[in-house]
């Protein structure tokens, strides 16, 4: 019996997931995205003062709003380009260093509209799922901008799909309309008045889809949406100077029943990486893995019969004392060309720093040249259950050691518990915990972050990102989530 209950919780998460997944694809099709309504327009100045008059109405609405654009006063039965103004987002970021967010102005055609004998227009269309808050609606000809009116695309948030369910349940959250500008791009999560973490939208063009499991007792439960542009959940921004930034309220009731447990780690480990490298002249299979996976490298162009050495790269060191950090390299495996040249080199990966590794090999004075790149995993906890005060342990590998990369913030029960960092131990990371709250199951995430950068405000570093897996900036990053049972009375061992 036992092992059918095990396989059920195995199966369950997985179900949940693909219905979450399926909520979040119907939701986006409800609105098209800025970049949907037209081809990119130019961006237009005016010339000799502004022509006409343009509104639109309503003047306020979230993403899929009909709106009414109307325009009068404009040369009589001619042909004119009606434009939404908006940015592309982007991550500024270098192979070690973070430098912050990037907004690039663009504009999209929604329609070519023709005036009327009295110079007035009408065209209809669709709030597109946008940055937040003000927009430029414009009317051009050519290189001219004649006249413009303002829309204020509306923030929106929601739990996608189940709104109750047992403990360990994924709450999947969608948030639309999160600008782009100072004091509008920057939210945070709370759950039950703990700080949970920030969500981003920098490359998802102010849209945030993520997933918290439910945490704590039987009943009702509070997640809030926030702004704060430094660091912690700013508490009242009704009496800020910029006093009309929304404030959300999502509920989520958790039911009795069997825990939603979350997949062994090895299950959690990343089956896609967006942000490969070139392969170059030597070519890997698999082109990434975790560690201590068996790996191939394959190169041709060799002198026959002849024999090479591979050289792995890597990075050793660490940011907080003077001696810094240096590349090395090592000979990793040994490989003999054959008859047409070709040559192979088999090797497991090793215990190290995650992200991009350099692969090498000296042919006569050139070097030819590949890639492999490492990805984090997560080991088993050590203990799975006991009283109130056990010790366990957290372990995590192939953690990388850029910027973007190098720690892992730790959220326990939804409430935020520091950062650990990999880059001083080669990319492995080792977090010890004491269980903690009542009898039951409690939730462990481990979500990607930003440790420093040159950027000042927002200020989002060391914190839980959220929206880690569509829009981390640098690095292609996993979470992990672990679940620990705390059982009746306390642990005195564990203290000792």
């Amino acid at each position: 019996m036992r092992h059918g209950v095990e396989i059920g919780r195995l199966m369950a998460p997985a179900c949940v997931l693909a219905s979450f997944l399926l909520a979040f694809t119907v939701s986006a099709a409800a609105a098209g995205r800025a970049s949907e309504l037209g081809p990119e327009a130019p961006l237009t100045e005016p010339s000799g003062g502004y022509v006409g008059q343009l509104k639109v109405a309503p003047g306020h609405g979230p993403a899929g709003t009909p709106l009414t654009v109307t325009g009068e006063g404009l040369p009589a039965e001619q042909d004119f380009e009606l434009v939404w103004r908006t940015v592309k987002g982007s991550w500024k970021v270098t192979i070690a260093e973070y430098h912050g967010r990037e907004y690039t102005p663009v504009a999209y055609r929604i329609a070519t509209v023709k005036s009327d004998k009295a110079g007035r227009i009408t065209h209809g269309f669709v709030a597109p799922e946008d940055f937040g808050f003000l927009h430029d609606v414009v009317i051009q000809q050519g290189s001219r901008l004649l006249t413009q009116t303002a829309f204020h695309l509306d923030m929106t948030a929601k739990v996608v799909g189940v709104s109750s369910g047992p403990v360990g349940t994924p709450i999947a959250i969608e948030v639309q309309g999160i600008g782009w500008r100072e004091l509008e791009g920057s939210w945070v999560l709370l759950y039950d008045n703990k700080f949970t973490g920030f969500m981003s939208a920098v490359t998802t063009g102010g849209t945030a889809r993520f997933t918290i499991p439910a945490t704590g007792h039987a009943g009702l439960h509070i997640v809030e949406i926030q702004h704060s542009d430094f660091g912690s959940p700013y508490r009242n921004t009704q009496q800020s100077p910029v006093a009309g930034r929304p404030n959300f309220r999502l509920d989520f009731t958790i039911t009795p029943g069997a825990p939603m447990l979350p997949p062994p780690p090895v299950q959690q480990a990343q089956k896609v990486v967006r942000s490969l490298p070139p392969q170059g002249e030597l070519v890997a299979t698999p082109p990434f893995s975790g560690i201590e996976q068996p790996v191939v490298i394959k190169g041709s162009g060799f002198e026959a019969g002849k024999t090479y050495q591979l050289n792995w790269n890597t990075v050793v060191g660490n940011r907080m004392t003077s001696a810094g950090w240096e590349e090395r390299a090592r000979v990793i495996a040994e490989g003999k060309a054959d008859a047409t040249g070709r040559t192979e080199f088999r090797f497991k990966v090793p215990d190290d720093l995650g992200g991009a590794h350099n692969l090498w090999v000296d042919a006569g004075g050139t070097k030819k040249q590949g890639n492999y790149w490492i990805v984090p995993t997560a080991l088993p906890l050590d203990v799975t259950r006991g009283p109130t005060g056990t010790t366990f342990r957290i372990r995590l590998k192939g953690v990388g050691w850029s910027e973007t990369a190098n720690i892992y913030t730790v959220v326990y029960d939804n409430g935020t518990s520091g950062y650990a960092c990999a880059f001083n131990s080669q990319g492995d990371i080792e977090i010890i915990m004491q269980a903690t709250g009542e009898p039951g199951w409690h939730f462990i995430d481990l979500y990607p972050a930003i440790y420093k950068g040159k950027e000042t405000r927002p200020n989002n570093y060391r914190l839980p990102q959220l929206t880690y897996a569509d829009d981390h900036p640098g690095e292609d990053l996993p979470r992990f989530r672990f679940a620990f049972e705390v059982t009746g009375g306390s642990s005195m061992a564990s203290r000792q």
